[in-house]
């Protein structure tokens, strides 16, 4: 851990926005119901008087399910920000670019970052990176991640989600995911599950 960086722990809760319940490849997500593993560990956070950070992606003026004027740029139903829990928007991938998140964090003395939401392998693994980068210990969660089928590079728009599936070039969530786990694990985190995140608590 950088020497810049204090003791405290925070638990960052990534794009688990009701954004991605809108979209039909969901229904083929690692898990549709991740809210409740997030919810798991806002819970466990807060019992122990950590900090709980929300970040929500946004795409202002497109006209997509990430543009905050369709009104889905809000936390999955089961989730919500406690009194006194910053929520954070974003445009990048990172959670840490273009927002307060790495001075909150410095300013709270926080050295250890957990990371659970949506995407596992887009934004969740991206500001793992991110944050291994700046020099946090950072620990992956990664059943309280979920992601959605990857179409192969070139493929044709506009597909239904029973053709993206029938495609053997696409990457299914499970394959999207242990290539996670593997990209990050002893580089730039611990990948835990839920369990063992609590386990190693108590």
């Amino acid at each position: 851990m950088s020497t810049e960086h204090g003791t405290g722990r925070a638990l960052l809760v990534v794009d688990a926005q009701r954004s991605f319940l809108q979209r039909e490849s969901w229904q083929a997500s690692s898990d549709p119901r991740v809210a409740e593993p997030i919810g798991r560990l806002v819970d466990h956070f807060r019992s122990r008087g950590d900090r709980v950070v929300w970040v929500m992606h946004t795409e202002p003026g497109s006209g997509t399910v990430f543009d905050p004027a369709r009104g889905f740029v809000e936390p999955m139903p089961g989730l919500a920000p406690a009194d006194g829990e910053p929520l954070l928007t974003k445009t990048a991938h990172s959670a840490f670019t273009g927002t307060d998140l790495q001075r909150m964090l410095t300013d709270w003395g926080v050295g250890e970052v957990t990371v659970c939401g949506v995407r596992t392998e887009q934004c969740c693994e991206t500001t793992t990176r991110a944050g291994s980068e700046l020099g946090f210990t950072m620990t992956f969660a990664v059943d309280a991640t979920a992601t959605e089928p990857i179409e192969a590079p070139g493929s044709a728009p506009g597909r239904s989600l029973q053709e993206v599936l029938d495609d053997p070039g696409t990457l299914l969530p499970k394959d999207v995911v242990t290539r996670t786990v593997y990209a990050l694990s002893g580089r730039f985190a611990r990948v835990r599950t839920v369990d063992e995140i609590v386990a190693g608590d108590r």
